[in-house]
């Protein structure tokens, strides 16, 4: 299998700091020493900065990448570089994570991989219930990747007469009066809004009804929760608007491209034997499979 640098089972050690964000399973304290055995009992919860969380998803992703491609050993700079942030950044956004190992030359992709997957609590699992079945919520429906990072789309609810009782994927559209009961049944613990406007506020209310805690939504308007209730909001429109002012900016500060000049692409990472993609938002934020 290839491998990226450097022996089997060697990682670089990072150490934690004294202050950190709140709310995110498996982060540790300065007095951790060892990387947890696989089915330990989760360390203290401690906290970590949103913007390290998010961090550590892209981490999480690229290892993923990583791992089919059968990489084994990563380094800082590589696993860095690919995730489209400097070393340093990575190193101290891991170190939230207690010790990673014995000093070496680099991580082992199948352990930082199940640590940081320990951290985001997506070890446990989590059961999704989508409401509203348009053509947004038919495309989350049927994407593949949700299943591969340890969310299970269970149930799907419209209100609409010629969606219900509709086969969508291998679950088949219930109405949206079933939404309570059903999330008890089914043991949803994350629901998604992808309805009209008008009625991602009712919805969001029948949601937190059930007693779901985590949802996203796809509304841009905002929805009133009560504080024990963790909301994210995507805004496809708002994204889009960030993408045509960078666009407008650079357009304006960098010369057109003149006579044969090849247009750039975008730029690959050597990691191991494998060349990934960058897939960093060169500015803001981006929805990324």
């Amino acid at each position: 299998m290839p491998v990226g640098r450097g022996a089997n089972d060697v990682t670089e050690t990072h150490q934690t700091h004294g202050s950190v964000a709140r709310g995110v399973t498996g982060a540790v304290g300065p007095s951790a020493v060892e990387s947890p055995a696989p089915g330990s009992p989760l360390p203290e919860s401690r906290d970590i900065p949103q913007a390290t969380v998010t961090r550590l998803a892209t981490y999480l992703r690229v290892l993923g990448m990583l791992a089919d491609r059968g990489t084994i050993i990563v380094s800082s700079e590589e696993l860095a570089a690919a995730s489209g942030v400097g070393s340093a950044k990575l190193r101290k956004d891991l170190s939230f994570l207690g010790p990673n190992g014995v000093r070496g030359v680099g991580y082992d992709v199948t352990r930082l991989r199940a640590r940081i997957e320990r951290a985001l609590g997506l070890d446990r699992g989590h059961k999704v219930v989508l409401v509203g079945v348009g053509n947004l919520g038919q495309a989350l429906a049927g994407y593949g990747g949700f299943g591969r990072r340890g969310f299970s789309m269970v149930g799907l609810f419209d209100s609409d007469p010629a969606r219900v009782g509709a086969p969508v994927g291998d679950l088949v559209v219930r109405h949206v009066d079933e939404l309570e009961r059903a999330c008890a049944e089914l043991e949803a613990t994350i629901g998604v809004i992808s309805t009209p406007d008008e009625a991602a506020q009712d919805v969001c209310d029948r949601l937190v009804g059930a007693g779901l805690r985590c949802i996203l939504s796809f509304s841009p308007t905002a929805l009133d929760v009560p504080d024990h209730v963790e909301m994210r909001r995507v805004d496809l429109a708002v994204e889009m608007q960030v993408l045509s002012f960078n666009s407008a900016r650079n357009t304006e500060s960098v010369p057109a491209a003149r006579g044969a000049e090849a247009v750039p692409t975008a730029p690959r990472v050597r990691i191991g034997h494998s060349a990934v993609p960058s897939t960093a938002p060169r500015n803001g934020s981006v929805i990324a499979p």
